[in-house]
Formats: structure tokens, sequence, C-alpha cells
């Protein structure tokens, strides 16, 4: 089971001070908070790819490039990797090189993004999204896996003895997560590779979220990748602690209230008991991310958002130390003792790379 956290990169002001940091002074945070996220034990650091205000992470890769020359055990990933606006072509290239830069601790997660006006901004139309979601990965999942690619669709120019360099290390791809809200296309397009599925479920109740989980694990079976308990599932998750539940609930309010996402809108009451959101002690967030398995069966990836709507980069740090020392030890072993058997971790590089080299029995 692989525990981290995962950033949108949103540069927001702090509602209690007003102070809105600068794009530097997020940027570096972002980075400041992926090394504490490797200091306090946690496994992966992913970010969110956006084009437009109020947001950061235009360039995931150079960022996860730096912090892969300042790690040396996080697997750095995307929260959003835009298959529908990023050329196929320049993220079989982008990934591959961070894979050698990281010593293959890379993977990705597929999205098609919730910004409509970034689609033309790239040349694209947002009708066409799920179209392009499922064209465009297509190509790279061959770009990754064929030396030679000869490629014609609808929404590219046509490839001709295209070889995409590096190759990946190892010749082993990274691992890639589709990750959706919503869609049920993509939930059936990662069962159909044999990928992983991310549910951000950080805003939908638990029944949406059962339902597209049930859907990728029935359809994993469906293409003969293994049982539909062996399908491999990552979960979002939003958390905000302090060491009493009132204090939590006294401090995040504000920010709750105002946050650009779900601020103005139901109570931090209402939502808390409504969504994954976790608000108070540890304890509370232990019980609650232990009780996703109702809904979710045992799965491989839980990542918390917890650096958003204006919080202060000292309080995010706070957060982490809380969630290294005293909620991730706890559900590593609460989750470990009820996994069965037959349920695999979620893959990377050595894991993937031990596969490739295991020749294959046949009986």
């Amino acid at each position: 089971m692989q525990f981290g956290i995962f950033s949108v990169g949103d540069v927001t002001p702090d509602p209690t001070t007003g102070r809105t940091p600068t794009e530097r002074e997020r940027i570096k945070a972002m980075v400041a908070i992926a090394l504490k996220a490797e200091e306090v034990g946690l496994d992966v650091f992913a970010t969110g790819e956006h084009h437009n205000p109020p947001f950061v992470p235009s360039s995931p890769t150079t960022m996860l490039g730096y912090i892969a020359a300042r790690t040396e055990r996080l697997v750095l990933s995307t929260s959003t990797t835009l298959i529908t606006t990023n050329d196929p072509v320049k993220i079989a290239e982008d990934f591959a090189m961070l894979q050698h830069l990281a010593d293959g601790r890379v993977d990705l997660m597929m999205g098609r993004g919730n910004t409509g006006p970034v689609y033309p901004w790239f040349g694209q139309d947002i009708r066409q999204g799920i179209n392009l979601a499922i064209e465009n990965y297509a190509l790279l999942h061959r770009l990754w896996r064929e030396d030679v690619v000869d490629w014609e669709g609808k929404f590219r120019s046509p490839l001709q003895g295209f070889t995409a360099t590096p190759r990946p290390l190892d010749g082993v791809p990274p691992f890639v997560w589709h990750g959706s809200i919503r869609s049920p296309e993509i939930a059936e397009q990662a069962a159909y590779y044999g990928d992983g599925f991310f549910h951000n479920n950080i805003f939908w109740p638990a029944d949406h979220t059962k339902r597209m989980i049930e859907l990728y694990r029935s359809r994993y079976a469906h293409y003969g990748h293994g049982t539909p308990e062996q399908a491999i599932v990552g979960l979002g998750g939003q958390v905000f602690m302090r060491k009493n539940s009132q204090d939590a609930v006294r401090e995040f309010r504000p920010y709750f209230d105002n946050a650009p996402v779900y601020g103005h809108g139901p109570s931090l009451e209402d939502f808390t008991d409504q969504t994954p959101l976790t608000v108070g002690s540890p304890q509370q967030v232990i019980e609650k991310t232990l009780a996703f398995r109702s809904y979710a069966g045992d799965y491989q990836r839980q990542l918390f958002l917890m650096d958003h709507a204006g919080l202060p980069l000292k309080t995010v740090l706070e957060q982490l130390d809380m969630l290294g020392e005293e909620v991730v030890p706890v559900l590593r072993e609460e989750f470990a003792a009820d996994r069965p058997a037959g349920v695999p971790d979620a893959p990377t590089h050595t894991s993937l790379l031990a596969a490739k080299d295991t020749p294959e029995v046949t009986v």
C-alpha cells in the first residue's frame, strides 16, 4: 500500500491574512512539501498540471526532475497529465527522460482536465475530450512499447517510422493510472489496458465512487488481466488535522469557506459528512480512511490533498508531520493486516522490471 500526497498547485489568498503568495513562493513551497513527504516516510508525491491562473504547475516534468535530484526514495507522479491537450509524442519523451533521471521512480496519471478554455489554447475541442483521451493514449501506449511506430489517427499528423527517444528505462514504460471523477469511459480505458484507475474521491459521495470502481474492476477482469480484486485502484482524499478535533475545525473553517472549489457552498459539517474530507484529529483521519475499503475494496494507493485553499506552508508542513508520524504508520499496519493474499501491491519500476524478466511458465 502506497501513501502520499498530491497537489493541484493553486495560488490562493490566505483568508485569515489576505496575503496571496507569489508564483515563485508557491512553486518553492510545492518542492518543500515534496521533500517533507520523503522526510516523514511517505511513498509518493504527485503534482497536477494546469495552464491557467490561479495555478502554477504547467510543467510537471520540470518540477519532478528537480525533486528527483533532491530525493532518494519518493515515487514521483502526476495527479493529472493532460492526455487531451498534450501531444502524446511529447509525453512519451518527457516521462521517459524523467524515468532515467529519477532511476525509475516515476509513474503518471492520465486525465482529461476540467478547465474548458485550455482545450482551444492547445488547438483542441473540449467536445472531443473523451475521443482525444482514447486516441492519444492508444498512441502513447505504442510509443513506449514499440521501437518504430507507424500511426495515423484523427487528431494529430501521422507518424512514419518514428522512434520516441529516449526509450523507457530498462525497456519498462512508466506505470500509468487513469484518473477520473465521473467518466465511465476512462474507467473502461484503464481496464482495457490493465492500467491503474485513480478516483479523485474528494468531491463525490461514496456511492458514486463505489460505482466507478466496481465498473473498473469488473471490466479489468473482463479483459483478462486478473480477478476484480487484483485490479489496481488508487484514491484521493482531503484532510486537515490538529490534536483536538475542535481546534482542527476552528482553524480550517475559514479556508474551507473561501476555497475556490468548494467555498460558499455546503457547510463544512455537511461536506465532511457527505464526502471523504476529514477535518479533525489524527484518529478521525485514520478511521475515515480505513472506511474507504467498505466501498473501494482493498486498494493500492492513497493520496491526500493537504496544501490547498491558501493554507500557509508552515501549516502544511505541520500536517505532514502528523500524517507521517501518527496516521500513516497505523494505516500501513491496518491495511496490511486485513489484505487478502491475492491483492497485489502498487506497481513500481522495480516490480515491473522483475515481471518483465521473469520467464512465463506454460502448463
